[in-house]
């Protein structure tokens, strides 16, 4: 490709400043007023630059944003872009990267998150915090680790995601995914899971009203359940949990264990208790289901 063209502490304006750029280093950049400034880029470095206006970065490929800031109304910042890495950088404006491929984010802050990572594939995200709702709606094939969220509804129809050491205060959480595995994680929200298909949480604390309910295939090994009330409801299970459940609600099979459960809610006109075997541990039996 050549050395590249390099910017340093330029200040672009106008629409499609840079459009079409290829093998470009853009170095203490301000890409000011004007839309879509990198539209169709390829090849492009950008180190320790701005965007302060719409759309900079639709359609282009092979980028690598480091110690970069999108202010507000870089909005609907990163669109249809393949092979992105964006480190160690802050990211205000809403609605960013939609329908990207091979997308990575480290160290990464998110403080305006709505409707962010929406339709992507190939996702990596280390390090990132996030406030918003509906973020990674109908995302697929990611990997993710040390995420702190805040924010509602996010993992929407999300499939073949795996979560680690990660804090998730997120309302609806993982509605409609499908294989998803969340390791040793903190998950505060209420109706967490609905819908979803092998949904699998290995050393994790949940707090949820109505929690893990309508799914299909949920396994859950060595985690805790604190406030979490009328589970499980019209899901198959495979449970292992750590200290009680405050109350389950109409299993439809599988294996609940836990030292106690508080209530136990059976309604035989709407499922079969046969298909669900329930085992407490705890010492005080007449304090089991």
């Amino acid at each position: 490709m050549g050395e590249k063209k390099e910017y340093r502490q330029a200040y672009l304006t106008g629409e499609r400043a840079l459009f079409q750029g290829e093998n470009l280093r853009i170095v203490d950049t301000i890409f000011a007023d004007g839309e879509s400034p990198l539209k169709e880029s390829r090849d492009i470095e950008l180190i320790g630059s701005m965007f302060k206006w719409k759309y900079p970065l639709w359609y282009a490929e092979n980028i690598i944003a480091k110690n970069c800031t999108w202010f507000e109304m870089a909005r609907a910042g990163v669109w249809y872009t393949k092979h992105i890495t964006v480190e160690n950088s802050a990211i205000e404006a809403p609605k960013n990267f939609r329908r990207c491929e091979d997308l990575v984010l480290k160290n990464v802050s998110l403080p305006n998150a709505a409707e962010t990572l929406w339709h992507c594939d190939g996702v990596v995200m280390e390090h990132v915090t996030a406030k918003g709702d509906y973020l990674a709606m109908n995302c697929q094939n990611m990997k993710v680790s040390d995420l702190t969220l805040y924010g509602n509804y996010s993992f929407d129809g999300a499939k073949n995601v795996e979560i680690r050491n990660s804090h998730l205060l997120s309302k609806d959480s993982f509605w409609n995914s499908e294989n998803v595995t969340v390791y040793d994680s903190f998950i505060s929200g209420e109706y967490l899971g609905w819908n979803a298909k092998n949904l699998t949480l290995i050393n994790c604390t949940v707090e949820s009203l109505q929690g893990m309910c309508y799914i299909d295939n949920l396994v859950m090994k060595n985690c805790k359940l604190i406030n979490t009330t009328l589970v499980f409801e019209y899901s198959t299970v495979d449970a292992d949990i750590v200290g009680k459940i405050d109350s389950v609600m109409n299993p439809s099979g599988g294996v609940i264990r836990a030292d106690s459960i508080d209530e136990l809610i059976i309604e035989k006109d709407k499922i079969d208790p046969s298909k669900t075997k329930i085992i407490c541990r705890c010492d005080d039996k007449s304090s089991c289901a």
